[in-house]
């Protein structure tokens, strides 16, 4: 395989992993908002 397709399938991977991450975060952060107004 090519050098050029490893590195640009790399970078696909760590952009993947990272915005999966940044949605995680916002979502706990939204739950952690919300978890504030409920009464249980």
């Amino acid at each position: 395989m090519d050098y050029g397709w490893m590195s640009h399938a790399l970078l696909w991977l760590i952009g993947l992993m990272s915005a999966c991450a940044a949605l995680g975060a916002v979502g706990a952060l939204v739950a952690l908002g919300r978890s504030n107004y409920r009464r249980d």
